[in-house]
């Protein structure tokens, strides 16, 4: 069975040409109808006390980023309305800060309610560490999926975030699933990881048994830890998705931040590589292609039956 494939096994395929090994993820990808499209907002910014190198929110880093509290509630219950309008199955309310108040999450909650209620959209929150009760909160309001990366392997973890554990991040991610939750949960490539760190995140992707992977690619921001990282190239990314894809046969990747300053022209081939979601409408701090331009990819995607 592929998705028994083993580490010795992954890396194994990193020797095949780029694209045998597009056509070997190709292979085991159970297509879906449509592309999964996601759109978030950014409901709370700046000002976190983590440390995590790569990130333009974090207090420790000078970045230009804006700053600011929790947005007004009809202000993200809008967001759901854009969102919806151009065609996402589902609306993420992104929040700075590994965790919230009290305040903020019952706040949350009621904006929870009346996105289902008014607008009609699947809600994901990535709101930082839950515990069960915080993640019951959400659930009885009607949020069904919840997102909190991993960000890379448990080994390279420490070089990235010191602020909080590896297995902080599990904790919730179990937590999650334990409620009830779909979980959303990748990471970010580029970070200085070796190809052993991407697998090996794969992996525990796997054994979490997350519903779906987002694929971020780093963008280097002025002002961070990692603003002189060297960018990942296109045919390493393809690659990675390929990767992901012989891992996780079944699940959802989401092709996230940096797809189109990495990727360039090769957006396409990630989808041929096993890649079936994208995160459309922008970042958290970095905006992204237009929508117009990414239905397009997505048509031209469609007409290469690449989903079926």
């Amino acid at each position: 069975m592929v998705d028994d494939m083993d580490r010795e096994e992954l890396f194994s395929m990193l020797e095949l040409p780029l694209m045998r090994l597009v056509t070997e993820a190709a292979g085991v990808h159970q297509r879906p109808e449509r592309v999964a499209t996601c759109t978030i907002v950014n409901a709370k910014s700046g000002r976190c006390v983590e440390d995590c190198r790569f990130c333009a929110q974090s207090a420790r880093h000078r970045t230009q980023t804006p700053v600011y509290p929790l947005k007004d509630s009809e202000e993200i219950v809008e967001a759901a309305r854009r969102a919806k309008a151009i065609g996402s199955l589902r609306f993420g309310i992104v929040t700075s800060g590994n965790t919230l108040t009290a305040a903020e999450l019952d706040r949350l909650a009621s904006v929870v309610r009346r996105i289902r209620e008014e607008v009609g959209i699947g809600v994901c929150g990535s709101l930082g560490a839950m515990d069960d009760t915080a993640l019951k909160t959400l659930y009885d309001a009607g949020m069904r999926r919840y997102h909190h990366n991993i960000e890379t392997s448990r080994r390279f973890y420490p070089d990235i975030v010191t602020t909080h554990s590896f297995d902080d991040r599990l904790r919730t991610i179990r937590a999650a699933k334990a409620r009830g939750f779909e979980v959303c949960s990748g990471g970010i490539i580029g970070l200085g990881e070796t190809w052993e760190d991407r697998i090996d995140m794969a992996l525990t992707l796997r054994e979490l048994d997350v519903d779906a992977v987002p694929l971020n690619m780093l963008i280097p921001i002025p002002g961070t830890a990692l603003e002189q990282a060297e960018p990942v190239t296109a045919v390493d990314a393809v690659r990675t998705v390929a990767l992901f894809r012989l891992a996780l046969p079944d699940k959802t990747i989401t092709l996230a931040a940096g797809r189109e300053s990495v990727l360039k022209d090769f957006q396409a081939l990630a989808f041929m590589a096993g890649a079936d979601g994208m995160m459309i409408g922008g970042y958290l701090t970095v905006a992204g292609r237009s929508v117009e331009d990414d239905r397009r990819l997505i048509e031209e995607v469609g007409r290469m039956r690449v989903f079926s």
